[in-house]
């Protein structure tokens, strides 16, 4: 165990980052899935956001050696790619039909019953977030808890709309152009990460890039046009009994949405983590500016923590007003020897009464 307060470190021996791949057929067309690990093991599926696949997507996990040796240790993981994300997929027929959010959740299920999996844990980022949780709401005795990052819960408002219209025509025409790539770079990374004059762009947003620069315009525009057509799921959240972790960066655009799906959940099973200086992706893209910020709560961490906002969330007409917990460089100790040390000005000891049972439920 190291003594610097900057990093964690996990006493275990790292397993093999080999995964083995599937192409499962389904009712809604084929989809590929790689897994992770041993298959005896609990599950935890995956779905990433927007363009990206699980090697783009959670890069931040797959070569964390600690993140990943603590992941694997509990879990056998399954990334479930949206259709035609897939590493060298080609482009989707235009004859096939355009799915929808309720058939890309449908699709889970049948991946879940090609596996033989009854209830699983999930971990979404965003777009995938979406999928996952209006999974959970559908086939509701098959999740066990969800892990959330930035994720969405009402239909678009007007501007993601057009927003989102705007980048649809320019993937259908032009596919994944600079233009293109530029807009979902600013959906994943914080403006650090990004680079500008002074400062170079992180190596996760160059190879980010360079992912971006394989995906299918086409593929991509199937996608996104299933989550801009997307319905408010707010009614199902109050109905879901698994434990929920929300992660959220402050500079992510889908800040306001997520903190509000917080407040649509039941408290006694969910938990928001705000992180600082970060954009959608957080420590799964491998975001700079979240680099000192990796965490979870009561064991579950990722790489390092320096910063930690976590706090639980009230609202009142649909607008967040309260924070209720609140503990920067907070110590949190779990299993396999991990823990981070604090200041004094640190309250945990509330912090770890609230989220009683958290290292539990997602270990």
């Amino acid at each position: 165990m190291g003594d610097s307060s900057d990093s964690v470190s996990i006493d275990m021996e790292t397993p093999s980052l080999s995964g083995k791949e599937y192409v499962i057929e389904t009712y809604y067309g084929h989809v590929s899935v790689s897994v992770y690990g041993d298959q005896d093991k609990p599950a935890l599926v995956t779905y990433p956001d927007l363009a990206l696949n699980h090697i783009s997507c959670f890069q931040g996990l797959l070569f964390c050696p600690e993140a990943c040796s603590l992941l694997l240790h509990n879990f056998c993981i399954y990334h479930i790619s949206p259709p035609g994300h897939e590493l060298g997929a080609a482009t989707i027929r235009p004859e096939d039909p355009l799915l929808s959010v309720d058939d890309l959740a449908d699709q889970i299920a049948e991946v879940l019953n090609y596996f033989g999996l009854d209830a699983v844990m999930c971990m979404g980022v965003t777009a995938g977030a979406y999928i996952l949780t209006l999974f959970a709401i559908k086939y509701r005795q098959r999740v066990l808890g969800l892990i959330l990052i930035s994720p969405l819960c009402n239909a678009p408002s007007w501007t993601e709309w057009l927003y989102n219209k705007v980048l649809s025509n320019l993937l259908y025409y032009y596919g994944m152009c600079g233009v293109v790539k530029e807009l979902l770079l600013k959906r994943y990374f914080s403006k650090e990460a990004r680079g500008s004059a002074q400062v170079p762009e992180s190596d996760a947003v160059q190879a980010c890039k360079r992912l971006l620069d394989e995906r299918q315009g086409l593929n991509v525009w199937r996608f996104l046009e299933a989550i801009n057509g997307r319905q408010d799921i707010s009614n199902g959240l109050r109905k879901l009994f698994c434990c929920s972790l929300i992660f959220v960066g402050e500079n992510s655009p889908f800040h306001f949405e997520s903190l509000e799906m917080t407040s649509e959940l039941d408290r006694r099973y969910s938990a928001l983590v705000e992180v600082c200086i970060t954009g959608s992706g957080m420590w799964v893209n491998g975001d700079r500016g979240a680099a000192p910020c990796h965490v979870n709560t009561n064991g579950v961490l990722s790489h390092r923590i320096r910063y930690v906002q976590a706090t639980k969330v009230k609202c009142e007409s649909k607008k967040y007003f309260e924070s209720n917990l609140h503990f920067p460089r907070a110590p949190l100790t779990g299993k396999h020897g991990l823990e981070v040390k604090t200041n004094k000005n640190t309250n945990i000891s509330r912090s770890l009464k609230d989220m009683n049972g958290w290292g539990e439920c997602f270990l």
